[in-house]
């Protein structure tokens, strides 16, 4: 395999990504960002990397979520901290079942662009290419709108650096103690479904107040009162990629400074197009999309490329075969993944493959479907011996109508309510912590079970 450089993915084919107009626009814009700071650390992603490693072990468990796409004109504070709340709620509830740590790593400060599943669109006759998400073009279904926009990468990053801004600060300044529990509540307070959400922190309460009433001082344990929340997108847009690329100074390795974790999505995964070249040389931990195309020995080929020394945490395989499906795919994936003795973590991602169009014409997901594909997800593991080592889900902290179902009962009728997002349908608040809930029992179902083996 040849030596990796951060621009070697330039000679290899491209998909999914825009044709730049301006080509000195686009140079003048890669040149100011590769001055900037990274947005993130190696040291930060070298420990999460340890975490993810821990997953694939069972020793811990992978929570990904955030939005299906950042937009610009949605960004705010309150958006943040109400994405970073729901997490922190499916991750006590997910540590409460599991009895393990939770890893946090949100889809956030780096998910602007998005693949499509045609370059055009056309709306009454009018054809125009394609949204490709906010750091690449506009929404607006103008000629003008859709033209790829260089600066648009500047604005990216400026949000990104100030998301994690406040991310940095409600995980170490007190909003993620364990001791506001009940707080995180807030939203939920009037809702039968936050019952078991309250009872779940009053024992916790209880637990801290045993533990102070025995000497032992929670207040001042750290590890209760922050958290280590991570950031991930999509390595879609490789101009942007390569130009926060920095050499780490201590291991001389390269770290791809957009994002703690980076993934390469399902129509991108060629085994020898930009995409996987690029990735192939960063020390981040590497998502890779596994759909129900994926063929074992393009996957061998793929594991070999994206984590040739078989670093435990450093490839995390991200299973999106849609509910029904999982049964068909799974198992012969994970055969090839024991054929090579390769370590992976495995992830579910029940939302991409569940995605319809309803009969109103909004786009949507049947939380029904969402939860079928996570049983059989687990199900499957369960069968083969393997670890379900997380999940990974397009949510959001608002209370959106964009997916069906759920305890609220979202109807194709609702859709229309609060439906905001710009590319892919959400769970909201309330559908992330149900969903957590029943994550929960599997994980439960599946410690029990353990126990009474080792006990039989």
């Amino acid at each position: 395999m040849t030596e990796w450089q951060k621009s070697g993915w330039r000679a290899k084919p491209r998909v999914q990504m825009p044709d730049y107009m301006d080509q000195a626009k686009l140079e003048a814009v890669e040149a100011q960002l590769s001055k900037y700071p990274p947005l993130v650390f190696a040291g930060e992603a070298r420990k999460l990397k340890k975490a993810l490693g821990a997953a694939s072990r069972g020793d811990a468990f992978l929570l990904q979520g955030g939005d299906c796409a950042e937009a610009f004109d949605q960004f705010s504070a309150n958006a943040i901290r109400d994405t970073f709340k729901v997490m922190l709620q499916m991750a006590m509830v997910l540590t409460f079942g599991a009895k393990v740590p939770v890893v946090k790593v949100g889809r956030m400060a780096g998910q602007f662009a998005k693949p499509r599943s045609a370059p055009t669109e056309v709306v009454d006759g009018v054809e125009l290419p394609s949204y490709r998400g906010d750091i690449i073009n506009e929404l607006a279904f103008t000629p003008d709108a859709r033209i790829p926009d260089p600066a648009k990468m500047l604005q990216a990053y400026t949000q990104a650096a100030a998301t994690l801004n406040l991310l940095r600060a409600f995980s170490t300044g007190g909003y993620a103690d364990v001791h506001q529990v009940h707080q995180w509540t807030l939203g939920f307070t009037d809702r039968e479904e936050s019952e078991k959400y309250r009872d779940m922190a009053n024992r916790i309460g209880d637990t801290l107040d045993f533990m102070k009433a025995a000497g032992l001082d929670s207040d001042r344990e750290p590890s209760l009162q922050t958290v280590d929340f991570y950031t991930s997108h999509e390595s879609l847009l490789l101009e942007y990629e390569e130009a926060l690329t920095r050499q780490d100074s201590t291991s001389g390795k390269w770290l791809a400074g957009s994002g703690h974790m980076i993934w390469i999505g399902d129509r991108t995964r060629q085994p020898d197009g930009a995409h996987v070249e690029f990735a192939r040389g960063v020390l981040n931990p590497v998502g890779l999309k596994c759909g129900p195309t994926t063929t074992a020995e393009d996957l061998k080929v793929l594991m070999s490329k994206l984590n040739p020394e078989n670093e435990a945490g450093k490839l995390t395989l991200i299973a999106r075969f849609g509910a029904g499906k999982v049964g068909e795919h799974l198992p012969r994936l994970i055969k090839a993944v024991a054929e090579e003795g390769a370590n992976v973590t495995w992830v579910c991602d029940p939302m991409h493959g569940n995605t319809i169009k309803s009969s109103t014409g909004y786009k949507t997901r049947p939380f029904e479907s969402v939860l079928r594909e996570v049983k059989e997800f687990f199900a499957i593991h369960n069968a083969e011996g393997t670890v379900p080592g997380g999940v990974h889900f397009e949510m959001t902290g608002q209370d959106v109508t964009e997916c069906t179902g759920g305890v609220r009962a979202v109807s194709e009728e609702n859709l229309s309510d609060r439906y905001h997002t710009a590319c892919d349908p959400r769970l909201n608040a309330s559908q992330s912590l149900e969903l957590a809930f029943l994550v929960a029992e599997e994980l439960t179902s599946r410690r029990e079970a353990q126990v009474a083996s080792k006990a039989g």
